[in-house]
Order: structure tokens, then C-alpha cells, then sequence
């Protein structure tokens, strides 16, 4: 119970490897709060996760829902002691484009979602964090690897990462440790969000496993893991640090 009577919030938190990093902050003891958009997989993640855990429709590309969201989010659970801000993803507008063909509104839309969100949310989490807090940023392997048709996706996640540096001197007199989780291919609903079949999707999984040196895919659960130690005191001692957990694609 690493994270008993703690107060967290996870963005994107309804669903996949947010709602993995979820349930396992809540099985270390903790209570609080998972953010998304669609009303649904927040309906079926609040029933999942029980009791301790309040569900916050919100747009995290939108500043000014952020800022309610926030303060709604303080008055269910008080200030916060963990943020995971976990919104975004290569899905939608844009998501996978050759640099070609990449215009305004297809940039707009990947940065929207895997930048600026992600920046806002930390600024306008600030007020309702407690001195000594751990943000948890979750970017990709994308940082580390060229992947064909992810040019937008893959230079937001660069800047996630670059983030996470600045913000930790910044913080530092807060106390407030900021780090970064970097996911690679993950078993999650992604792929029949882009379209394709259950076919489909199981024979991409199965091509994306053999890529892997662990010849696996790795679960929303394994992230979970990794985010419970980011944020909590075992990891005391590591800020600005990035954990690459894609089973050795970076690495091997």
C-alpha cells in the first residue's frame, strides 16, 4: 500500500493504459480522481474502480474546462498529491500522416492533444497540488524512435520529455518531483479505434509482438506498476528521469 491516503489524478484515466495506471495507484491505497471525454468508458471505469475514485468529464485540450476541472476535482478529494497526466495518443485527426501530407489542421490537432495539453494541465494543476507532490508524465517510445507517418505525434512526445526537465528545477522549490513513463506498444483498444477490424487488430498486435524482444505486447497493468513507483516516495530520489517500458525495443 505504497500510496495509502494519497490523493491522485489521472487524465485520460476512463481507459487503457490510463485506466491500468489507475487501478493500480488505487490498489496501493490510494483515492481520487480519472479524467476523459467520452462519458461511457468514464461511466464503466468509475464502476470498475468503486468508491474512492470520482469521474470528471472534462476536455484537457480546452484551458478553460481544465480550470474547472481542477476545482471540481479539489473539492471531491482536497489538494492533490499525485498527478499522472496520461491524456493523448496517435488516434484521430492527423494521427498518421506522411510528413508530406501533414497540414495546419492535422498539426493543430496532434499538438493540441499531446503538447499543449499536457502542458497546460501541469500549469493548471499547480494551485491544487501539495508541496512534495509527484507528477507522472506519460510520453512514448516515440521519443527514442523514428516511427514512418508519426512525425507530429513522435516530436510532441519529444517535447513531453524535454518537459519533464524543466519543469523539475522548476518545482524543485515545491518540492514536487516530475517524471516520465514511456510506454511502447501496449495491448489497449487503440487499434480498433483506428478503424480496423478485431482481425484486423490481432494480426497487427501479433506483427508488433514480434518486433519486441519479450516477443509480447506489454498490458495497461505493467504501466500501472511502473507509475505506482514514479509516484511514490521508493522513487524519493529520482526526478527528471524518464522509465522506458516497452519490453526492449529502445534498448535491445
Amino acid at each position: 500500500m505504497k500510496l495509502q491516503n494519497r490523493s491522485v489524478l489521472i487524465t485520460g484515466g476512463n481507459s487503457g493504459i490510463g485506466l491500468g495506471i489507475a487501478t493500480r495507484l488505487r490498489d496501493e491505497g490510494a483515492r481520487g480522481v480519472i479524467v476523459g471525454r467520452n462519458a461511457d468508458t468514464l461511466a464503466d471505469a468509475s464502476h470498475s474502480l468503486g468508491d474512492d475514485f470520482v469521474a470528471l468529464r472534462c476536455d484537457v485540450t480546452k484551458l478553460d474546462e481544465l480550470e474547472g476541472m481542477f476545482r471540481r476535482a479539489e473539492e471531491a478529494v482536497d489538494k492533490l498529491d499525485v498527478l499522472v497526466v496520461n491524456a493523448g495518443g496517435a488516434v484521430g485527426v492527423g494521427s498518421i500522416q506522411p510528413f508530406t501530407e501533414v497540414d495546419e489542421r492535422s498539426f493543430a490537432a496532434m499538438t493540441d492533444l499531446n503538447f499543449k495539453s499536457v502542458f497546460f494541465t501541469v500549469q493548471k494543476a499547480l494551485p491544487h497540488l501539495n508541496d512534495g507532490a509527484s507528477i507522472v508524465l506519460v510520453a512514448s517510445i516515440a521519443v527514442h524512435k523514428g516511427f514512418p507517418g508519426m512525425s507530429v505525434y513522435g516530436a510532441c512526445k519529444g517535447a513531453v520529455r524535454s518537459l519533464a526537465r524543466t519543469l523539475s528545477t522548476e518545482l524543485m522549490p515545491r518540492a514536487i518531483r516530475v517524471n516520465v513513463l514511456s510506454p511502447g506498444t501496449i495491448d489497449t483498444a487503440v487499434f480498433s479505434r483506428l478503424g480496423f477490424s478485431e482481425n484486423e487488430a490481432a494480426a497487427m498486435k501479433e506483427e508488433f509482438a514480434g518486433l519486441i524482444p519479450m516477443k509480447r505486447t506489454g498490458s495497461p497493468g505493467e504501466m500501472g506498476g511502473v507509475a505506482a513507483f514514479l509516484a511514490s516516495s521508493d522513487s524519493s530520489f529520482v526526478v527528471g528521469e524518464e522509465i522506458v517500458a516497452d519490453g526492449g525495443v529502445v534498448n535491445l
